[in-house]
């Protein structure tokens, strides 16, 4: 059997993790139609959490069909008071998501799944909990102009490995998690499969 492995997700900062840890490995995106999945499981009622947890395997399960080797599938859903967020499409729906974010705690519910032979081996949930300070309208717009479009490739609209520490009074939980993928959780089952050394 192949170990050869393979990152489901064409998200650059994922790749760049999983790169910068050493590992070796391809991309090959999953064409999974997200936008049907999810608007399926809302009007199914499912949490945020298990819509991250269902599209990371959902991702995994498919590549991990059609090419032998270890698939890793992730999705992260930002939650607030039970409700999930999808990614801003325009400046005003980034600004209204800062807006509506300031001065509160949400959640991020990120997901990893690693399949194989088209079955889900081995999957880990985290849960990252941040509070963002109060924003004024002014900083909101000026961070906007700054950062541009990277406002639009993450659900909320920040990213925390640059300028969007700036949004933030507290942070609780794992940094690789925040930035989309459970690193550590996934070095210690690569270890522990003999994928990588001791």
């Amino acid at each position: 059997m192949s170990d050869e492995l393979i990152l489901a997700s064409g998200s650059k900062i994922r790749a760049t993790i999983l790169q910068n840890a050493g590992l070796k490995f391809r991309v090959q995106t999953s064409r999974v139609d997200e936008d049907s999945l999810k608007d399926a499981m809302r009007h199914e009622g499912m949490s945020p959490r298990d819509q991250a947890d269902y599209l990371a395997q959902m991702k995994s399960e498919k590549v991990s069909s059609q090419t032998p080797g270890l698939v890793i599938g992730a999705d992260q859903m930002m939650s607030l008071d039970g409700k999930g967020f999808d990614k801003p499409k325009s400046r005003e729906e980034a600004f209204e998501r800062l807006k509506e974010f300031s001065g509160k705690t949400h959640y991020l519910e990120c997901a990893a799944v690693i399949s194989q032979n088209g079955e889900a081996v081995w999957r880990y949930l985290a849960r990252p909990k941040l509070t963002m300070r109060e924003l004024s309208d002014s900083f909101i717009n000026e961070y906007l102009d700054q950062i541009g479009e990277a406002a639009y490739e993450s659900v909320g609209a920040y990213q925390l490995e640059g300028l969007g520490v700036q949004l933030f009074s507290e942070i609780e939980g794992d940094y690789f998690s925040i930035l989309g993928v459970p690193l550590l959780q996934i070095l210690t089952y690569l270890r522990d499969r003999g994928v990588i050394s001791k």
